[in-house]
């Protein structure tokens, strides 16, 4: 079992001075173009006291992460969810923040590495009023590492190539699993029930307030 620096480093070579080098404290006009066409990313909180780490996916049309003209910061705009918090409850605690942005049938991905901050003012929030829905409140995000990731693991994946997929009858459906995990007997809405309901609410969201 590897329980220190020196064993796990001894296990492989020492990284390129590229993939030390690609690193920035900021996002460049390419990083910038990267947020700007990509409409999901994932981002991962942690909490204090040794609470488990969490890790969110958040989408949106492309773009719907805004990146400042200096690349500093980053604007994450709340959507509709679970009401669970975990992510802005941990934010609370601990401002440390990572995001990976994904751009469809890009193998590359982008990392970025910072501290965030849950705004509610309307000088953040106004900034979204054009989405689907203003947000209540924003991550603002202060980038202090960004590097793009090369695509070995999507190419292994092959995430992209859909020939390589397989059915979605190959797991039933959410509402059964989550049926079967709470114990509950009662009968659980179909994929195309459970479809239909999502629709609904994501049209409900992008409607404009009384």
């Amino acid at each position: 079992m590897i329980q220190n620096a020196e064993q796990l480093r001894a296990l492989y070579a020492a990284p390129g001075e590229r993939a030390l080098r690609k690193q920035l404290d900021h996002l460049d006009v390419h990083g910038r173009r990267f947020v700007a066409l990509s409409p999901f990313c994932v981002l991962a909180s942690g909490g204090v006291h040794g609470a488990l780490l969490d890790v969110s996916p958040r989408g949106g049309a492309p773009g719907f992460v805004k990146a400042s003209e200096d690349g500093r910061t980053l604007l994450l705009p709340d959507s509709g969810g679970n009401n669970r918090l975990d992510t802005f409850e941990n934010l609370l605690a601990d401002p440390r923040i990572a995001l990976i942005f994904l751009v469809p049938g890009v193998d590359e991905t982008l990392r970025v590495n910072g501290r965030a901050r849950l705004r509610d003012e309307p000088e953040f929030t106004g900034q979204f009023e054009g989405e689907r829905q203003r947000p209540k409140l924003v991550v603002e995000v202060q980038v202090h590492e960004a590097y793009l990731h090369c695509p070995k693991a999507f190419m292994r994946a092959q995430l992209w190539d859909a020939s390589t997929w397989g059915p979605r009858s190959a797991l039933p459906t959410l509402n059964q699993m989550i049926h079967d995990q709470m114990g509950n007997a009662a009968q659980a809405e179909s994929q195309d029930q459970m479809l239909a309901r999502y629709r609904t609410q994501l049209d409900e969201e992008g409607r404009p307030g009384p």
